[in-house]
């Protein structure tokens, strides 16, 4: 891979705009049975969060895994980070008044949580073993 492509692939802007896209046009699908717009705004209103929430997903488990320690450190922060995520997509869709809120946030919400797990998971190993290391 080339370098310019390799940063590319490294880049926040890449991410949100493919979580915008990605996750926007599932909301969008997942509301297709209603008329227009509100498939178009449940996309919009999903697009949005879920380039915040690739912003801040990575730092925010970063800093809650920080907080804990041993078996809690591995599972708490993932645990946190889906809680947080499941309540504020469902606030906003309901606000934003998206009629299909369960099948709108079931991807987003799986992917974001399983993306948390997984580098929480990567940050607990790299703890342990560096305690363990240092032990």
């Amino acid at each position: 891979m080339s370098a310019p492509l390799a940063r590319l692939m490294r880049s926040s802007i890449v991410h949100v705009a493919f979580a915008f896209i990605a996750m926007g046009s599932w909301a969008a699908f997942a509301n297709r049975a209603h008329p227009m717009p509100v498939p178009l705004i449940a996309g919009l209103i999903q697009g949005m969060l879920s380039a915040v929430i690739t912003l801040v997903l990575k730092r925010g488990i970063e800093a809650l895994a920080r907080r804990f320690s041993g078996l809690t450190a591995l599972l708490a922060p993932p645990l946190i980070a889906g809680l947080v995520s499941a309540s504020v997509l469902t606030i906003i869709h309901t606000i934003g008044g998206t009629p299909e809120i369960a099948r709108t946030i079931a991807v987003p919400l799986t992917v974001a949580t399983s993306y948390a797990a997984l580098y929480n998971l990567s940050l607990w190993r790299s703890r342990k073993a560096m305690n363990h290391g240092a032990g």
